[in-house]
């Protein structure tokens, strides 16, 4: 299977990340940027690292742009520059474009000219931080959706002793066992018989409501 490719317009902090995390997932990833040390800093993590004004529609033809999976834009200061970018990566064919915005006028102008993710990444990570704090003693928590996760949750003392089957934890507590932490092992799909020790750290998945609820029990 073909290596996906993508482009990353702009290397602030939100930049930088997703380029990063692209290329150590196994994705071709080319960047573009003005800022010569920035480009420097990615220059041996991705596949190819432009230094240029993302707004030379020439420099921006030049780099076969039409080949690309999907395009980032991360320019979120700057609004002319960002949605030109987004208008030049749609009318060179790259299918899917997400781009960054400010606040919700430049995501309306974003959306006008047709990108087809727009993210508010400091608003997003605020609103992750204030879930987790909010759920207390969750700790290394995935949110799935705005409504459902995958969290690690101590073992209530209760619980100590018995099997996932004897609880009965997906029908009285509406959450979903995918995993068992026990010391350093860790034990994907357990088996209904598997016994609980207040040890174990359980890996489990379910609606915020339900996560909350039973919160009280790991006091």
């Amino acid at each position: 299977m073909a290596k996906k490719e993508f482009v990353v317009f702009g290397l602030g902090r939100f930049g930088k990340s997703v380029a990063a995390t692209l290329a150590e997932s196994g994705c071709n990833v080319l960047v573009v940027d003005s800022n010569q040390e920035k480009i420097q800093e990615l220059a041996d993590i991705v596949t190819y690292a432009v230094k240029g004004d993302v707004a030379d529609v020439e420099m921006l033809e030049s780099l076969g742009l039409s080949n690309f999976d999907g395009a980032i834009v991360a320019i979120g200061e700057n609004l002319e520059a960002s949605v030109m970018v987004t208008i030049l990566a749609k009318e060179m064919g790259i299918p899917y474009v997400m781009a960054k915005a400010q606040n919700e006028l430049h995501a309306k102008v974003l959306k006008k000219v047709g990108v087809d993710q727009v993210v508010f990444p400091e608003k997003e990570t605020g609103i992750r931080v204030a879930h987790n704090l909010v759920m207390g003693n969750f700790f290394n928590a995935i949110e799935l959706s705005s409504n459902f996760s995958i969290l690690e949750l101590d073992v209530p003392e209760e619980w100590d002793g018995h099997s996932l089957k004897e609880l009965n934890i997906r029908a009285k507590h509406s959450l979903n066992v995918i995993g068992i932490k026990k010391a350093s092992e860790m034990n994907i799909n357990p088996a209904p018989d598997e016994k609980l020790s207040k040890e174990d750290v359980l890996i489990v998945i379910g609606d915020n409501d339900s996560l909350n609820r039973i919160k009280e029990k790991v006091k």
